[in-house]
């Protein structure tokens, strides 16, 4: 009876502790965000970027697989497409990149799986990307993409009603007010003595609030020709 308990236990431990490699676990990622083939939502744009002057902008953002995306607004939107379409785009290839664990890191009270994505190709636009993906939704939760045009941007993700196609109920962007490319007809802050320079922050957020989803009723090509 002792070796049967011994080996009963075993048994269970070797169940509690097994989990997905990392690029099954960033495969189950991109298998939810596969499910979407087109999708339209309202948006609240609300920037807060250092030496730009904008109040919060409504738009209507509009998705097609594999690649089209346009925002439409009667205002200019700030809105850094690397929390959108290009990283899913770069995930859904394996061909693009080689991926690692790299540790754990609690966010909101979830210990999430940090997976490091590295580029295969040198001509690649995303360089590397840091991944703090849920473990049970398989959604990401935080990320950190390092581009060659726009340096870093760090994105905080929270989820609501469309959970199931891993779309977001609101985005965080962190960007580097340096590298971070603005519209050339966007206001910007006329003060700048030498006193506002030094107290001047390097990065700015731009936070979205997404609603109204209407997921894989169909989006005509027509509004990406406009």
């Amino acid at each position: 009876m002792k070796y049967i308990f011994i080996i009963i236990i075993g048994l269970f431990s070797g169940a509690f502790y097994a989990q997905d490699s990392a690029q099954d676990l960033l495969n189950k990622v991109v298998e939810k965000t596969s499910l979407v083939n087109d999708y339209s939502a309202s948006v609240l744009i609300k920037p807060d970027v250092p030496m730009i002057k904008s109040l919060p902008v409504k738009a209507k953002i509009y998705f097609k697989k594999k690649d089209k995306f346009k925002v439409v607004s009667k205002s200019i939107a700030i809105l850094p497409k690397q929390g959108f379409t290009d990283v899913n785009i770069f995930l859904s290839n394996p061909k693009n990149y080689m991926v690692v664990e790299a540790g754990t890191k609690m966010i909101n009270n979830t210990n999430t799986r940090l997976l490091t994505v590295i580029a295969n190709e040198s001509s690649s636009e995303i360089i590397l990307a840091k991944l703090y993906v849920h473990p049970v939704h398989h959604v990401i939760l935080e990320s950190e993409i390092t581009t060659r045009s726009s340096g870093t941007v760090k994105v905080n993700y929270q989820y609501s009603t469309q959970l199931s196609y891993g779309l977001p109920s609101q985005i965080k962007f962190t960007v580097d007010v340096k590298e971070f490319k603005m519209p050339k007809s966007f206001s910007t802050n006329p003060h700048k003595s030498s006193t506002s320079k030094k107290k001047q922050r390097k990065t700015g957020t731009i936070v979205l609030t997404i609603t109204n989803y209407i997921v894989n009723k169909g989006v005509s090509d027509s509004i990406f020709q406009k």
